[in-house]
């Protein structure tokens, strides 16, 4: 017995906090802890001079983030000898591991270490200082998979004691808290892994419980080999079943006056608290019951079994299996009554011969609570509901381990002392001149028998044996009343009807309800034979833990029948699904560098047009790769407001490239988007060659840019092409120049470049703006020579190989990356006055206060009911017609009366007049031109009548439609007092955050409920992350926790003071792209009609969008009213990439991040420490994930998008956040997906494959021509111009020859060339698989472009008639025959002429030699193996 109280005393655990407790349950995870060593000083030399015996040891407690709450037990290392601090770099290895296991699964359940150093002073008595403490994040906010290899990690140690995270101002995420300081140069190495072998032990350990391996754990055999860790490979000791009978608990003076006093004292406490006097009929004594579990000295091996018992005397007078709950008034009616006695056995198989193995009994008592004020009993069905439960007394017995049985007597205890269910228990009487031998008896006894033989008690039938909860899974029925039949008996289980204490179905189970899932999964593991499989849970089969279920339920369980089976999860294998990633900067990685001074040279020689400034000078000249100091204030100061970007396209220049590529176009087009102006398509521009490019170096050729006319001429003595866009404030909204010139310092503008004959893209270019900031200077320019970059990447393939419960194997994705030229562009920003005029409140800039209040929004701004509430320097109104104020009331006045409306009386004279008054204004016409005053001859008195009608019926159409508009109107005008407008600028991605000041204008308090109609704007319901964006954005206004009250899918509500004002966090995101989506995502060529390439372009508005939030009090009162208006911003765009995919499939691709410290805006920090990375999309229909896959793995960002129908193209936006309220996008990617007709061809290299394309004919005639991607390998017949009829269908014939083996795309246009239209496209997926090579051949060629070699092999016709055969090489550079083809007599040998040509490079090239027959099918392939010295 001693050895359980000095564990129980030592591992008294702390509770989670009670918020944790309410939240549903999880399945507890296991994990193991090593702590490897300490680096760097711990503190300064001169603390430790006093102090003798200095160590140093480590503490490790678990703490709450959310709530600011330490929990469990605080572990503590054994103490290391602290080093001479001289020598560096200091280090202490501790090597220890502790374990624990926990079912609070969240991010913000920590671990905190602390640092402690402890020394003797010179009088002996211990000192201890704490040197600092890091924060030891156990879960992740993304699920990670466990890996099964430890990883070693770093953990940053701060200044100060763990108790400052109880401070209010340290809120997570606390690691980025100003308030944190880092010891410099000190950090401790650690190993944090699940320790999947821990959960056999469950049982043994409770939750949250942190424990060393070298501890001794009640219930584990002691470890293997020297080590001493026992719960690394944790081993159970056998355990034994006890049997206990006779039981019965002895209360005094007796049951009928101990009962009495406790009525007594429970109606009092009601009192005290309700505040109203209960009467003590209606509270009764329904149950009393005895727990009764196995205490290993750290918790309960097994849920404690629950049995009720019952009055000795009630025991004898009844043999019922069931009997009357209202004991209260029977227990009054007897007297003598003492005892409480168990009618059946109790059997506990969990048992170990070990001290601090014990068993405990607790009796509790079941009130139901008061149902009314006439004090009747609750009905049975409610009774779940109004159930209470008090723990009166409980015992501890520690068995006797050589004893087999026996007979026990215990005292019961009470009172304030802890207890082995942390709860309080009724009090035990007062130990006034009570002796020591009274004194163990007067708070109750309780005897048994024991026994280790379930033949020990041959009076106990064996079917009264009561088996344990943990062994059956509970009933899933609800429990029937006392007053219904007994249901029938299961078969293969006895009923016990011949015993005389058989209880019935406990009342309080209608309160009751199973284990927890992990506690159920043990106790059916342990309970069940070697070998039997444990059953899985169901969904949905969680219920919440600590309500009991009762031991009697298991007389009902039923076993499935035969036949019946179960439809089992299938078991996910460890698998992660393999994408071949493209990484970052490798998809476009144009660089944009600083021309060579023959270039320049070569294009100002040109004649392109002289960039000019306002003062007719030229623009002062920038250097690309000088650094760009921004200033935004020096920006808005500048007094030339107006600014007019220009952009110069200058030439093109070609760079070699192998013989497999492409030809070099003969015109090309360029499409980008500029700020927010239209999406800019180029006409087509004319590739026309220096005359000096013969001077140049031969590795760039390059090319002038001339337009080319309507009629396919071009004069290249006007060369480039140049565009101006405006912006001036006349084109900005007020407010937006900061907007725009964070534009031209953050952006890039990415152009793609297309040959305007095949409309295929060639490639792509990015040219950063940051060098258009004039910066207070009148006009700058930059000249830029961009690569021209094309990706092609070859078809995903998965290939699983070996065991299928490996990791699938994934053939390597070939990204070629081919610069395809270089272009000659030149940026301009010039700089013009504008024209200040004085502006109207309504066009001042909004504010850029992120707190908005309606105090201003008091009063009533004059007017009439149908005039704009627009904004008014003074209250005074100018009358107007009501006509021209309110539309509908004009179409009401202006518009003639509906045919079959019943005229009023005097319509037909009415009409006389009409017509008399039409003459006569005629007539008056007619004067006028004869030169009279038609004044004089004056109107008709019919017409004069006839208007004054007109009049009449206008007035009451007027009245009428006043009355009828008068309620709206005066609720619209009164709405207006009460509304703040408020303008905000919005970006894709970001969110604006801002507080609304709301205050309560009445005396009375209101519970105010909000109401939004944009989905877009949102309430900040988080404390957190409204704390995260007050940071970063600096404000400091009031911040209150749980401020708001969630009502799940309705509005949330908000409790407001007398006068009270509040600040109301909102958030506005949005991630719809609008029209920029389609920007830069045709690639057919569209002509504007009377373009004029020097005139400035027009302007494109953003969107504009409107959110209204609405205050209203609970009565249905409006309060205040917030109107917002959003002007979208242009976004950053940081990557660009471009896809093609067969239609009506899907695209899966994985886009590799880069390492994170190297991405512009990432947050600073260690490295190897990267922050959780959270993806979100434009379009909701395409699905974006990323995962972590571990420290130092690189991070991949997955896309799963349907492609539709060809030829639709689909654009979307990603956004990179580092945060994970989504503050602030770091990345931000526009991906473009053109869907286009398949075409699968499987094909041998070196062979020609034939198949047709049907084409069907437009409205009208076209002549159209075919162009491939690859036309050395994909040729067409027809292969020029040909006319596509209307209406016919026409075959278009193709042939793949590849060159090169394994599955790649090539692309085909079909476009009209008068039109320079896309007819058609199509997406050719080849197959290629290589050759069978008949002869290999080897040959040594000087390296160096030295000269080459010519050489002869001989090929022997094996057919008896004569054959025609060609050759072809997959290297035409290197290798060159003498005859493309040749006949040769069957049977004779014809010798084939060979001429190699060298390179530069040395190695090793493997050239194949093709020889097909006339069909240009593959007869031969021979191999030469060409090294390169």
């Amino acid at each position: 017995m001693h050895d359980w109280h000095r564990i129980f005393d030592q591992n008294l655990l702390v509770p989670p906090h009670t918020q944790r407790a309410r939240q549903p349950l999880k399945e507890s995870t296991a994990f193991q802890c090593v702590l490897k060593w300490l680096d760097g000083p711990l503190i300064k030399q001169g603390a430790l001079e006093a102090l003798s015996e200095v160590g140093c040891h480590l503490r490790v407690s678990l703490f709450d983030v959310t709530y600011r709450h330490f929990f469990g037990r605080t572990w503590k290392s054994s103490a290391r000898p602290v080093e001479p601090l001289c020598r560096q770099p200091a280090r202490i290895v501790f090597s220890q591991p502790f374990y624990f296991h926990t079912s609070l699964n969240h991010p913000n359940v920590v671990a905190v270490v602390e640092v402690v150093t402890e020394g003797r002073r010179r009088d002996g008595t211990l000192q201890t200082l704490s040197c600092g403490f890091g924060i030891l994040r156990i879960f992740s906010n993304n699920p990670e998979s466990p890996s099964s290899a430890p990883q070693d990690k770093r953990l940053r140690l701060y200044h100060g004691s763990p108790r400052a995270l109880l401070h209010p101002l340290l809120q997570d995420p606390i690691e980025q808290n100003k308030h944190m300081t880092l010891i410099e140069n000190c950090s401790l190495q650690y190993t944090l892994k699940p320790h999947p072998l821990l959960e056999p032990v469950f049982h043994l350990l409770p939750e949250n419980l942190l424990v060393s391996g070298l501890q001794q754990i009640p219930g584990l055999l002691p470890a293997h080999g020297e080590s001493g860790d026992a719960l690394r490979k944790p081993r159970l000791q056998k355990s034994l079943t006890w049997y206990l009978d006779d039981l019965f608990f002895t209360l005094y003076p007796s049951l009928e006056k101990f009962e009495e006093e406790l009525l007594e004292l429970v109606i009092s406490d009601h009192f005290r608290e309700a505040g109203s006097p209960l009467d003590s009929g209606a509270l009764e004594i329904l149950e009393r019951r005895l727990c009764v579990g196995v205490h290993n000295g750290l918790g309960f091996v097994q849920r404690p079994q629950v049995v009720v018992l019952v009055p000795e005397l009630e025991v004898t007078l009844t043999h019922s299996a069931s009997f009357s709950r209202k004991v209260g008034a029977s227990s009054k009616a007897r007297s003598g009554n003492h005892t409480l006695v168990l009618r059946s056995r109790l059997q506990l198989p969990e048992m170990v011969c070990h001290p601090a193995f014990t068993i405990v009994f607790q009796l509790e008592y079941v009130f139901n609570s008061p149902s009314g004020a006439d004090g009747n009993a609750a009905s049975v069905t409610s009774l779940s509901n109004l159930a209470c439960m008090h723990m009166v007394r409980w015992a501890v017995w520690n068995p006797v381990l050589e004893a087999s049985s026996g007979r026990v007597m215990l005292p019961l205890q009470g009172g304030t002392q802890p207890n082995p269910s942390h709860c309080l228990v009724y009090k035990v009487p007062p130990a006034g001149m009570s002796s020591e031998e009274v004194k163990q008896v007067e708070s109750g006894t309780v005897q048994f028998q024991y026994s280790l033989s379930p033949e020990g008690h041959p009076d106990t039938p064996m079917e009264h044996a009561i088996r344990p909860k943990a062994e059956q899974r509970p009933s899933r029925k609800p429990p029937t009343s006392p007053s219904s039949l007994p249901a029938p008996p299961p078969r293969g289980l006895t009923t016990p009807q011949d015993s005389p204490v058989g209880p019935g179905l406990s009342l309080s189970q209608l309160a009751a309800s199973p284990q927890s899932p992990t506690q159920r999964r043990l106790a059916e593991a342990s309970s069940k034979p070697l070998g039997s499989p444990t059953p899985s849970l169901a969904p949905g089969e969680f219920p919440l833990e600590g309500r009991i279920s009762h031991l009697e339920a298991d007389l009902s369980q039923t076993a499935l029948a035969p036949g019946t089976s179960t439809a089992e999860q299938l078991q996910e294998l460890p698998f992660t699904p393999v994408h071949a990633p493209l990484i970052v900067g490798a998809w476009t990685r144009s660089s944009g560098g600083k021309p060579s001074r023959a270039s320049l040279a070569l294009l100002r020689s040109a004649g392109f047009p002289e960039i000019l400034d306002a003062n007719k000078q030229p623009a002062e000249a920038v250097n690309p790769t000088d650094p760009v100091k921004f200033s935004p204030q020096k920006e808005e100061s500048d007094c030339l407001q107006s600014n007019e970007i220009v952009l110069q396209f200058l030439a093109f220049s070609r760079v070699s490239q192998d013989d497999q590529a492409a030809p070099w176009p003969q015109t090309v087009y360029f499409t980008f988007q500029f700020y927010r102006f239209p999406p800019e398509t180029t006409p087509r521009l004319q590739l026309v060659e220096l005359d000096e490019a013969g001077k140049t170096s031969s590795a760039s050729l390059p090319h002038l840019l001339v337009l080319i006319h309507k009629d396919g001429s071009f004069d290249a003595g006007s060369p480039g092409f140049q565009l101006k866009y405006l912006v001036d404030p006349g084109f900005l909204r007020p407010g937006e120049q900061r907007w725009f010139a964070r534009y031209l310092a953050m952006q890039t503008l990415q152009i793609d470049i297309w040959d305007g004959d095949s409309l295929l893209l060639i490639g792509s270019a990015a040219v950063q703006m940051k060098h258009l900031l004039r910066q207070g200077r009148p006009a700058v320019q930059v000249s830029h020579e961009l690569e021209v970059v094309a990706t092609e990447h070859e078809q995903d393939t998965m290939v699983v190989s070996g065991d299928v419960t490996r990791f699938g194997c994934v053939k390597p994705i070939n990204v070629h990356t081919v610069v395809k030229g270089r272009l000659h562009l030149t940026l301009a920003n010039v700089g013009h006055l504008c024209e200040r005029r004085v502006r109207s409140p309504s066009s001042l800039p909004p504010s850029r206060s992120r707190v908005i209040s309606n105090d201003g929004a008091t009063g009533f701004s004059g007017g009439g009911l149908l005039t704009p509430g627009a904004p008014r320097l003074k209250n005074v109104v100018q009358a107007q017609k009501l006509a021209d104020v309110d539309s509908e009331l004009a179409a009401l006045l202006f518009s003639p009366p509906w045919p079959g409306t019943p005229r009023p009386q005097g319509a037909g004279r009415e009409g006389d007049a009409v017509r008399r008054r039409k003459l006569e204004r005629m007539r008056a016409v007619h004067l006028r031109e004869r030169g009279a005053e038609p004044g004089r001859c004056g109107l008709g008195a019919l017409a004069q009548q006839s208007i004054r009608a007109q009049h009449a019926r206008d007035l009451q159409l007027i009245a009428a439609y006043r009355e009828r508009t008068k309620a709206e109107s005066i609720a619209n005008a009164l709405s207006l007092a009460i509304t703040t407008r408020h303008t905000i600028r919005a970006t894709l991605g970001a969110a604006e955050f801002f507080e609304f000041a709301l205050r309560n204008p009445d005396n009375t308090q209101h519970t105010v409920t909000i109401a939004i109609d944009s989905a877009e704007l949102s309430l900040i319901l988080d404390g957190q992350e409204w704390r995260y964006f007050k940071e970063l954005t600096g404000l400091h206004t009031p911040l209150e926790e749980d401020m708001f009250h969630p009502r799940g899918s309705l509005t949330p509500q908000l409790f407001l003071r007398p006068r009270e004002m509040v600040h109301i966090p909102f958030k506005f995101q949005t991630f719809s792209a609008g029209p920029r989506a389609s920007a830069q995502a045709s690639a057919e060529l569209r002509f504007e009609k009377d373009t004029d390439a020097g005139s400035p372009r027009k302007s494109s508005t953003m969107p504009t969008k409107h959110a209204k939030v609405l205050f209203r009090a609970g009565s249905g009162k409006p309060l205040a009213v917030l109107c917002l208006t959003v002007e979208l911003q242009p976004h950053v765009v940081d990557q660009v990439f471009r896809f093609y995919h067969p239609e009506l499939t899907f695209l899966k691709k994985a886009i590799r991040l880069l390492p994170w410290h190297t991405l512009p805006g990432a947050p600073v920090g260690m490295p190897g420490e990267d922050p959780p990375v959270y993806v979100r999309c434009s379009d909701p229909n395409v699905i974006c994930e990323t995962q972590n896959m571990g420290p130092r793995e690189p991070r991949d960002v997955f896309l799963k998008v349907a492609s539709g129908p060809s030829p639709e193209i689909k654009d979307f936006f990603v956004t990179i956040y580092a945060d994970r309220w989504l503050a602030t996008p770091v990345q931000t990617w526009q991906v473009h997906l053109h869907s286009l007709q398949r075409v699968d061809v499987s094909c041998v290299t070196g062979q020609r494959t034939r198949l047709a394309l049907v084409l069907r004919g437009m409205q009208t005639v076209r002549k159209v021509k075919a162009f491939s991607s690859h036309p050395q390998e994909l040729t067409t017949d027809p292969k020029g111009v040909f006319v596509l009829p209307p209406h016919g269908v026409q075959d278009l014939h193709v042939g793949v020859r590849p060159r090169r083996a394994g599955s790649r795309f090539v692309h085909l246009n079909l476009v009209d060339v008068d039109a320079h239209q896309l007819v058609a496209s199509w997406l050719v997926c080849l197959s290629c698989r290589p050759p069978l090579i008949s002869k290999a051949f080897e040959i040594t060629l000087p390296a160096g472009g030295g000269k080459g070699a010519n050489k002869r092999i001989t090929y022997t016709n094996p057919y008896p008639s004569p054959r025609a055969y060609r050759l072809h090489s997959d290297h035409p550079r290197l290798l060159q025959f003498k005859e493309d083809a040749f006949q040769v007599r069957g049977g004779e040998t014809y010798t084939i002429g060979l001429r190699f040509a060298s390179r530069q490079e040395a190695g090793e090239e493997e050239i194949l030699i093709y020889i097909n027959d006339h069909e240009d099918k593959n007869e031969e392939t021979f191999c030469v193996k060409v090294i390169y010295q």
